[in-house]
């Protein structure tokens, strides 16, 4: 993930900041712990996509 893309997205649902799993795999919000699954490098920020995350 690009890290000027990833500087601009926001969380859609609080509109917090999001960070990359140390997969690389999801973004994830602190605030909401919320994570949004990214697919062949496109994030999908769809609210009803997003899994809760521990």
């Amino acid at each position: 993930m690009d890290k000027s893309l990833l500087e601009i997205l926001a969380c859609p649902k609080c509109k917090g900041e999001l960070g990359l799993a140390e997969e690389g795999t999801e973004l994830r919000c602190a605030a909401c712990r919320l994570a949004y699954r990214i697919d062949d490098g496109i994030p999908i920020l769809l609210v009803e996509e997003a899994t809760p995350y521990e």
